[in-house]
């Protein structure tokens, strides 16, 4: 129901952060893909349109019941686990790999929807079970938690099938964040964190050649022309941009064509490229101002069941910068991960949106609890 006081209470720092970073992104991919014969690509025309969505996917679900939000997520995730065994079998191939259905006029990215419902899941089942303890000081019995995981693990196999391992290990890792906020036995996350250890050659047999080669560029290996391109490519355009940066629609690694990817996985090496330093630090300081406001906002919600959904929101947005800006500096492993609100592409702008939008509901309902 609409209420005067949800424009009242309503996160506007959450709200102006989010449109300046939108702004940021669509800037950026007119310069990425910006050429004589054709100023205004396609991709920027998608991502316009696909901006103006994402506002509206934001602002309906700023307003939507949460309660209602998270039992039709829980129900939801098991079709989607359907369309993810789908995309395995028979999903669009796009750059080697199976990670869309093709809907005719627009294809959708399971995995990205995943992100945003498994908390909703993992929520849902927990308070339903009455299992929720998050302000008790102790855990409830492991066996509590079999199901999501045995669903999560199931989500996180299906997507790295496809094969795209980023996405896999965003996925996992803001499920077992999520799991933590609500109260599993640290035991679990011990025996676990031990058990990747000890089973990290199993693991690396298990990586198609191309990944492990991707974790061996990082490592110091491979051809600067070959296996390193991608990387080294990256880090000549954000050091040639210095302090100021080479100007808008400038940037010389991008415009000759050196860079790959560069309105999606790469763009951040664009804009340290043309704005440089000053560029790059503007970003981050949008990224740190968002994600400080989501997490002081978080730590006031009295709410058990909407805590657990926010920081399962927060979490893969949080990890995703961190990949993705990890991986174009040189310091992680290339892994295909955009950058949100910030690269082309309109499955990954749009359930981004939608989780701000979610946190903002929430922090629009904290003040109902007080």
């Amino acid at each position: 129901m609409f209420d005067r006081r949800f424009f009242y209470y309503f996160d506007w720092i959450n709200l102006f952060t989010t449109i300046a970073l939108l702004s940021i992104g669509l800037l950026f991919v007119f310069s990425s893909t910006y050429t004589q014969a054709q100023p205004v690509s396609i991709f920027l025309k998608k991502q316009i349109i696909g901006t103006i969505g994402g506002l509206g996917i934001y602002l309906l679900a700023s307003f939507i019941n949460l309660k209602t939000m998270a039992r039709w997520g829980y129900f939801w995730y098991f079709a989607l686990l359907i369309l993810l065994l789908y995309t395995v079998i028979g999903g669009w191939i796009g750059m080697g790999a199976k990670r869309w259905i093709s809907l005719y006029f627009f294809r959708i990215q399971p995995s990205e929807i995943a992100k945003l419902l498994l908390p909703f899941f993992i929520a849902y089942y927990m308070s339903e079970q009455k299992y929720i303890s998050l302000y008790q000081k102790s855990h409830p019995p492991l066996k509590h938690f079999t199901f999501p995981l045995i669903i999560l693990f199931a989500s996180s196999f299906l997507i790295l099938k496809q094969p795209d391992l980023g996405t896999a290990i965003l996925v996992l890792g803001s499920g077992l964040i999520t799991l933590w906020i609500a109260n599993m036995n640290k035991k679990f996350f011990i025996i676990f964190g031990v058990c990747l250890v000890l089973g990290a050659p199993v693991f690396w047999k298990v990586l198609k050649p191309y990944q492990q080669q991707r974790i061996l560029v990082l490592l110091g290996q491979g051809d600067n022309k070959k296996e390193r391109y991608q990387m080294e490519q990256s880090k000549i355009a954000i050091g040639s941009g210095g302090f100021t940066g080479k100007g808008l629609l400038n940037g010389t690694q991008n415009k000759l064509l050196f860079l790959p990817e560069d309105h999606t996985d790469f763009i951040f090496s664009v804009i340290c490229e043309e704005l440089g330093f000053w560029g790059a630090l503007l970003v981050l300081f949008l990224f740190s101002v968002l994600f400080m406001r989501l997490i002081f906002i978080l730590l006031q919600v009295p709410s058990a069941i909407e805590k657990i959904i926010g920081i399962g929101l927060i979490s893969h947005i949080l990890l995703s910068v961190c990949i993705n800006i990890g991986m174009v500096v040189g310091i992680l492993p290339i892994v295909g991960i955009p950058l949100p609100l910030l690269s082309y592409g309109l499955s990954n702008l749009w359930v981004t949106c939608a989780s701000l939008g979610v946190l903002n509901n929430i922090a629009i309902r904290r003040y109902y609890y007080s």
